[in-house]
């Protein structure tokens, strides 16, 4: 029974730490996630949208930190009284998003890894039973993997490090990409269908004008530099200072310069008066431009459809043209 409920333990540790990790690196995906579950269609519980971020670094840190102290046998009984807590949480959540259909891929991994809906409930099911299997009084066999070590200090050094990266991240990009925009993919490679059958990653980029969609013109292109804007009214607006510089600066080295937001015309065209932008700005849906970059604004370098670079606009002097 103890070699048992050790094997359990380290099981439910990893996988709390990797859930966490792969989301610690991307949070502004797992908000995104929370405020579809917090919509209107959903759970309708849209007074808790504006503190969608908040919540979900709080379950991301707390996801690491209770995986670390798992595994370091730091306060096991509080450690798993909390991990019973968290997977009671997400059980309802991937149950509702699976039985009703409601949100069709929960986020448990981030991008990293895709789930259907009950592939995600019978995890947390598998997990709900380990977790209660390592409780109650087996909670004894929960001792300090290293004796010597100091699990509390372990415990405390993984809250740092993930509040570090979580600060970092928000103030810049992802320190890893796992979506389909991410440097180095090829965005056309990404539309094609493969013989599983499955919707492509990329399946709603159209880069449109009033007219016509410019997308595939666009991909063919060597040197195209694209400014995007998902929401221009909630745009950083210093931005637009530096990204007139990088306008120049890539015109003058031979880049084609578009934006894209799913803002409104009229908020469009002011904000390029009071900047004196000169650039074409194209209409992309919000949620593919928020999938396409973490940052508003934020720019992107292609290569004939290849993501060459891309930056959230605080790093617009480290883009290499």
């Amino acid at each position: 029974m103890k070699l048992l409920v050790q094997i359990t333990r380290i099981i439910v540790g990893a996988l709390f730490i990797f859930s966490g990790f792969v989301k610690l690196v991307d949070p502004i995906g797992s908000q995104y996630k929370f405020e579809e579950y917090f919509s209107e269609g959903v759970l309708n519980l849209e007074f808790l949208i504006p503190y969608a971020l908040p919540f979900a670094i709080f379950l991301i840190i707390s996801e690491i930190v209770l995986g670390v102290a798992l595994l370091v046998g730091w306060k096991a009984k509080f450690t798993i009284n909390c991990l019973k807590i968290m997977i009671l949480l997400f059980l309802f959540l991937t149950w509702y998003s699976a039985y009703y259909n409601k949100v069709t891929d929960c986020g448990c991994f981030g991008d990293a890894i895709k789930l259907t809906p009950w592939q995600t409930f019978g995890k947390d099911v598998i997990l709900t039973i380990l977790i209660f299997f390592i409780g109650g009084k087996r909670t004894k066999f929960i001792k300090p993997i290293l004796p010597k070590a100091n699990p509390g200090l372990i415990v405390i050094v993984s809250l740092l490090i993930s509040s570090i990266v979580t600060y970092y991240v928000l103030n810049h990009l992802p320190i890893i990409d796992f979506r389909a925009y991410a440097i180095g993919k090829n965005i056309p490679k990404g539309m094609e269908y493969q013989n599983d059958g499955k919707i492509p990653p990329v399946h709603d980029f159209m880069l449109e004008d009033s007219q016509n969609d410019l997308a595939p013109e666009i991909l063919k292109m060597d040197k195209v530099v694209l400014i995007i804007m998902s929401n221009l009214e909630k745009s950083d607006q210093e931005a637009f200072v530096e990204i007139k510089k990088l306008e120049k600066e890539a015109k003058s080295k031979g880049y084609k310069v578009y934006g894209v937001s799913a803002s409104f015309a009229d908020i469009i065209e002011l904000t390029k008066s009071n900047y004196e932008l000169s650039f074409e700005v194209l209409f992309c849906d919000e949620t593919t431009l928020k999938t396409m970059i973490r940052a508003n604004p934020g720019i992107m370098i292609l290569n004939k459809g290849t993501v060459v670079d891309k930056k959230n606009w605080v790093d617009i002097d480290d883009l290499d043209l």
